[in-house]
C-alpha cells in the first residue's frame, strides 16, 4: 500500500492511488506500507529514487543506518511497538530527497497513524517532507516514552508486591527479567535513533532552519536513554531484593533443620547408651530404667531448645 500526501493551498491532502503521483504537485510525503513490487518500482521511477532491500534496511553497520547520495539522504532506525505477544522492534526507512519524504516499513505502525492525525489537526503549516520526517520522529519519541512509564508502572507494581509477599513467587523473578528484556529492546531502538540523528546533524543534505528542532529531538533522545538506566537500576534492585528474600527463606530452613538435628543429638546418644548389649550395666536391671532413659531423652532436649531460646537463636 502507498499512500501520497501532497499540499494542496494550506491543506493537506492524501492519496492512496500510486498511478496519481505523476499528476500530483507539491509532494510532501510518500508512505510505502508494505508495498508490492509493482508500486514500488513506480514510485522509483516517477521519483527517480532507490530503495533498499529489507536485508539492507536491517544492516547494523553505520555506513548502513545513514549515507547521503548526491541530493538523496537514506536513514534507517528501527521503531519499537508492544502487541500481545511483548516487545518488538521493526525497521523504517527514511529517504528525503528535493524536501520530499519518502518512508518505507513492512506492516502497520501505530507511530505513523498518529503522525497522519496530528497533520491533520496542527495549525503550523507542514512545507516540506522534513517537517513530516520531525514530526514522525517526535511522535516516536512520545511513543517510546510511554512505554518506558508503562515499565516504570510495572516495576512499582512488582516493588509493592514484594514488600506485601512474605514468600517470593518464581513468577516475579520472570516477570523482572521479561522487564529487563523489554528495557534493554527499547535501550537499543532509542540508541539507534540517537546516532542516526546525530549522523543527520552533521549532514550538508539537512536544513539548517531544522537544525535547533533536530537538537530538541536530541535532547529528548538523551533523558530517555537516562530514564532506561534509572529503570535497569530499579529492576537490578528488585532482583537484588528478590535474591536476598530467597536466600532468607533458604536460610529459615537451614536453621530449623539444623536446630531439629541438634535437638534430637543427645536423646540420639541417650537412646545408644541404653541400647549396649552389656550383661553389666547400670540400671540395666532396674524396675523403673526405661522410664528413666526416656526422662534423660526428654530433659536433654529440653535443655537444649531452652539454651538457644536464651541465646535467641531461635
Amino acid at each position: 500500500m502507498v499512500r501520497i500526501f501532497y499540499k494542496e493551498k494550506k491543506q493537506i491532502r492524501k492519496e492512496n492511488d500510486v498511478r496519481m503521483l505523476s499528476q500530483i504537485s507539491n509532494l510532501i510525503w510518500v508512505d510505502l506500507q508494505s508495498p508490492t513490487a509493482e508500486e514500488e518500482e513506480w514510485v522509483e521511477t516517477k521519483c527517480l529514487v532507490s530503495f533498499q532491500t529489507p536485508q539492507e534496511i536491517v544492516e547494523i553497520e553505520s555506513s548502513a543506518r545513514f549515507f547521503e547520495q548526491g541530493d538523496m539522504m537514506v536513514a534507517n532506525s528501527n521503531f519499537s511497538k508492544i502487541d500481545q505477544h511483548g516487545y518488538h522492534s521493526y525497521p523504517v526507512s527514511f529517504l528525503i530527497k528535493n524536501s520530499i519524504l519518502f518512508t518505507y516499513r513492512q506492516g502497520d505502525s501505530k507511530t505513523f497513524a498518529d503522525t497522519v492525525k496530528k497533520m491533520r489537526v496542527y495549525e503550523e503549516p507542514f512545507e516540506t517532507g522534513v517537517d513530516v520526517f520531525l514530526l514522525l520522529l517526535e511522535t516516536r519519541i512520545e511513543a517510546d516514552a510511554d512505554l518506558l512509564e508503562n515499565i516504570s508502572r510495572e516495576i512499582t507494581t512488582i516493588s509493592k508486591s514484594l514488600s506485601n509477599e512474605k514468600k517470593p513467587k518464581q513468577e516475579i523473578l520472570l516477570k523482572i527479567n521479561t522487564l529487563q528484556e523489554n528495557t534493554m529492546m527499547l535501550r537499543e531502538s532509542i540508541i539507534d535513533k540517537q546516532r542516526v540523528l546525530s549522523s543527520i546533524q552533521r549532514s550538508r543534505l539537512f536544513p539548517d532552519s531544522y537544525r535547533e528542532r533536530l537538537r530538541i529531538i536530541l535532547k529528548d533522545i538523551g533523558s530517555l536513554t537516562e530514564y532506561t538506566t534509572f529503570n535497569f537500576e530499579r529492576l537490578e534492585y528488585l532482583q537484588d531484593t528478590f535474591t536476598g528474600l530467597i536466600n532468607l527463606e533458604q536460610n529459615q530452613i537451614i536453621k530449623i533443620f539444623t536446630v531439629v538435628t541438634i535437638v534430637f543429638l543427645p536423646p540420639t546418644l541417650i537412646a545408644g547408651i541404653f541400647g549396649m548389649n552389656y550383661q553389666v550395666m547400670p540400671t540395666i536391671l532396674h524396675p523403673y530404667g526405661f522410664y528413666l532413659a526416656l526422662v534423660l531423652m526428654l530433659l536433654s532436649s529440653t535443655g537444649v531448645l531452652w539454651f538457644f531460646r536464651r541465646k535467641h537463636w531461635i
